[in-house]
């Protein structure tokens, strides 16, 4: 590959004109630069996720790739941070050294990208704000930042929090710029909340299929007291040509000793605790009137592995499509969607994750709807090369749509970073 300077500078800039800063001065002084010009920039990492969202009609390219490593990390404080696009894998690396693990549950979209892993940056992560099935219990990403730096639209570095878990008075701007997708301002330094790692994971696998015994059950693990991290539903796929039939070949386990639809949970801790916690959700959830089958540490940890890296949907050149709604609704959008989609339930029974092919692309709006009237709201994760973008990639009601421009014009009063990439005109 052939490579030039940039001639007002020593700012990298490759033979695509993609400028990869090398630090947070190179990024704000570039930041600086087009904000004076008024022209936009598309902010990149590793393009793990770049599927996500709308495309971007931006006049320049910005890599933050080089701006990647550990920049401090103390396991006693529970706190690593870390520059902005360092891979996730090297994060879970370093914890894993020390028998510690992130506070969220990453997931890995590598799979449903290009049938590969591939968990992208933390800064990618932080942008989506997804987490995968711990979310119910623990809750996201942007729940345990402690602190991040980056740079505003008009090229000021600005930071925000510490090292330390502490209530201030303020607002959180964690919060906001966490499932901004890089549209508020260019993410360069992120500090991290850590935990020890859960010594064993033990998994109870239930049969059942109907509806309202599936709710039942989601609803008395999110109340019990065991400590559950993981309630997921995995129905029977649709007997459709459309979609690969791969359920029973990826889920695949010794001790898994029926097919069909099923609830399956989890328990982490000591071999102790987790005998206890399975006594008591054994009775908490009157386990003796199903088939029930249980999955050891060697089977359970690579059966969330698959859930959280969404390999049901693996290659998939469908749309796929994210659906959060309030368990109390749950059982309905099971009705809605019946057995003409391929999905699975996480959270606890609040997220869908939902397949649908692009002979139904005219169904990805009414599943939207149906979302919104249950109290939900609908992300385009993927969509197949035949969709047509009728129907918006998030979900926003025009209040929400409004508070939106108005933090997007506080960060970024020009548009300048990632423009349209969420919402069109923002």
């Amino acid at each position: 590959m052939s490579t030039k300077q940039k001639t007002n500078s020593q700012i990298f800039q490759d033979s695509n004109d993609i400028f990869y800063p090398k630090d947070e001065l190179e990024v704000s002084d570039l930041v600086k630069d087009f904000y004076k010009k008024n022209s936009s920039i598309e902010l990149t990492g590793s393009n793990s996720k770049n599927f996500i969202g709308n495309k971007t009609q931006a006049a320049n390219k910005v890599s933050l790739s080089k701006l990647s490593g550990i920049i401090e990390y103390y396991p006693e404080e529970l706190y690593i941070k870390v520059k902005a696009c360092t891979p996730l894998q090297e994060i879970e690396d370093a914890l894993e050294k020390n028998d510690q693990e992130l506070a969220f549950e990453p997931l890995d979209f590598g799979y449903i990208k290009n049938g590969k892993p591939n968990k992208g940056t933390i800064g990618g992560y932080l942008s989506c704000n997804y987490a995968g099935s711990r979310r119910f219990k623990v809750g996201s990403v942007r729940d345990h930042v402690l602190g991040f730096r980056g740079v505003n639209g008009k090229g000021d570095i600005i930071k925000s929090g510490g090292t330390v878990v502490k209530n201030v008075t303020g607002y959180d701007l964690s919060k906001l710029i966490s499932g901004a997708f890089g549209t508020l301002l260019a993410l360069t330094e992120i500090t991290l909340k850590v935990l020890p790692k859960k010594q064993l994971t033990n998994t109870i696998v239930i049969k059942v299929d109907d509806r309202k015994k599936i709710y039942d059950l989601f609803d008395k693990i999110a109340s019990s007291s065991s400590e559950i991290t993981g309630a997921v539903f995995l129905p029977d796929e649709p007997d459709d040509s459309m979609f690969i039939r791969n359920k029973e070949t990826i889920f695949k386990f010794n001790d898994l000793d029926f097919t069909g639809p099923y609830l399956a949970l989890r328990l982490e801790g000591d071999k102790v605790s987790i005998n206890e916690k399975t006594k008591k959700i054994t009775k908490e959830l009157d386990l003796k009137k199903f088939k029930i089958a249980t999955l050891d540490n060697y089977q359970s940890s690579p059966f969330w592995k698959k859930i959280n890296n969404l390999e049901l949907f693996q290659n998939t050149q469908n749309n796929l499509l994210r659906i959060v709604i309030e368990p109390a609704n749950g059982s309905e959008m099971m009705s809605y969607l019946g057995n003409k989609f391929k999905y699975y339930i996480d959270w606890c029974g609040s997220l869908f994750w939902v397949e649908v092919p692009p002979k139904k692309n005219n169904k990805v709006g009414e599943i939207k709807k149906k979302s919104i009237e249950l109290g939900g709201y609908m992300t385009i994760i993927k969509t197949s090369e035949e969709y047509d973008y009728e129907e918006t990639i998030f979900t926003v009601d025009p209040v929400r749509l409004m508070i939106s421009e108005k933090i997007k014009k506080s960060f970024d009063p020009k548009r300048i970073f990632n423009p349209g990439k969420m919402y069109r005109g923002i």
